[in-house]
């Protein structure tokens, strides 16, 4: 009877039946008036499986390892966990940032123990500056590394007409990650050779780059607001990034001029926000990455919403979710969820019929993610420094909220979030 109760607790199971089925972790900003320097934090918490309630980690919350955390990646298996820490950027007008009044930003490596607990293993840089998002490839073997800043940014050169061109656009930073340790070593550019004749230490991207996904058919995409595009890679063997035939994807809104904000790929299908117009682009990916506009052109936000920053497809992708950081209508909260079918044949998008969509959530959502069994999903709230949850109703994609409350604290301003299954 010990043995079973040792068992029971050690999966996080009580005598009710109830039980843990997952961990979350979510990104936040605390400032520190005396040092007027903002520290990162990780607040960690585990899910429980009967009513999606989240009690804290264990030692929550845990140093992000660096200042200003935007970013955070599992890799699969849940053993590791990568925190980008954007740092903040300084004076330079080149990739320099600490030398200038600025604060460098960082790759922070944890480990993951029982309760999901994170330990801090050790820090790494990307080959740019100012680092904005992680992702890692299907099989977890490679993180890629989004920064804003390339170490070109800033040089000029001078193009075929004899005309001045400055150099502002990002690049991706590319690591293995060591199956056994997390650990991660670089990966070079084997397509492109700087002045020196040596292989560059990164592959170039657009101008502000925001965000960046990879498709389960090996592209890999990057959002870039600085010339309102799409970039897209193919990812190729051994981590290597190949540059597609049409390497950059112009993206037109609708009467504005598109802001792009987010990125969400979800089988075949590709999905931008755009804020300026309150718009979701729905896209196919054809051959090369190339990025080929669904039936039916771009798709209206639901009505008294504005300002849409993310987009989230549920694990059967059948329902398509869109954070709003604001709306039209005083009398309900500005911030909301947008929820929509996604029709199996031609992916097109209709508006979820219930007097409550758009759902209300926490003040400014920037990150939405779905808990390991499919019956919950959740929001950071940037402005409000919570989490909400909401149960998801898997026949007909309508959110409500938790049975035993549905906000959470985090901690400072939250940014984004990332959530694991049992660890293997």
């Amino acid at each position: 009877m010990a043995f079973v109760v040792s068992v029971a607790m050690g999966l996080g199971m009580t005598a009710c039946g109830g039980g843990t089925i997952g961990y979350m972790w979510v990104l936040g900003t605390t400032t520190n008036s005396a040092a007027t320097q903002e520290t990162g934090q990780v607040v960690g918490f585990k899910i429980d499986d009967y009513t999606g309630n989240l009690t804290s980690a264990v030692g929550s919350p845990f140093a992000s390892g660096g200042t200003n955390p935007v970013s955070i990646v599992v890799k699969s298996g849940g053993r590791y966990v990568f925190v980008i820490n954007q740092g903040v950027p300084g004076s330079s007008t080149t990739c320099t940032e600490g030398s200038t009044g600025g604060v460098d930003g960082n790759i922070q490596l944890f480990s993951v123990g029982g309760d999901g607990t994170l330990t801090s293993q050790t820090s790494y840089t990307s080959q740019g500056c100012i680092p904005v998002w992680a992702a890692t490839d299907s099989t977890g073997s490679y993180l890629y590394v989004l920064d804003q800043r390339s170490p070109a940014y800033g040089t000029q050169t001078t193009d075929s007409s004899g005309a001045t061109v400055t150099d502002l656009n990002g690049s991706i930073t590319v690591f293995s990650i060591a199956s056994d340790t997390g650990r991660l070593s670089l990966v070079t550019n084997a397509q492109v050779q700087n002045k020196n004749g040596t292989q560059l230490s990164y592959f170039e991207v657009g101008p502000t780059p925001v965000m960046m996904r990879v498709s389960s058919g090996g592209c890999l995409f990057t959002v870039d607001q600085g010339d309102h595009t799409v970039f897209p890679y193919t990812v190729g063997t051994a981590g290597q990034l190949t540059l597609t035939t049409n390497s950059t994807i112009s993206v037109t809104g609708g009467t504005n001029t598109a802001l792009l904000t987010s990125i969400n790929t979800s089988g075949s299908y590709v999905y931008l926000t755009d804020s300026a117009n309150n718009l979701i682009l729905p896209y196919t990916v054809g051959s090369t990455c190339a990025l080929n506009t669904l039936t039916g052109g771009s798709v209206a936000n639901l009505a008294l919403t504005s300002n849409p920053v993310y987009s989230f497809t549920d694990a059967k992708a059948k329902y398509l979710y869109v954070l709003n950081q604001s709306g039209t209508n005083s009398n309900v909260s500005n911030s909301t969820i947008s929820a929509f079918t996604i029709d199996s044949i031609t992916g097109k998008l209709q508006g979820i019929s219930d007097s409550q969509n758009p759902y209300s959530v926490g003040s400014g959502p920037v990150c939405m993610v779905e808990d390991p069994t499919n019956q919950y999903v959740y929001t950071s709230n940037h402005t409000a420094g919570t989490v909400t949850g909401k149960i998801i109703n898997q026949n007909t994609g309508q959110l409500s909220d938790l049975s035993r409350g549905a906000t959470f604290p985090a901690t400072g301003q939250a940014t984004c979030m990332a959530v694991s299954g049992n660890v293997q």
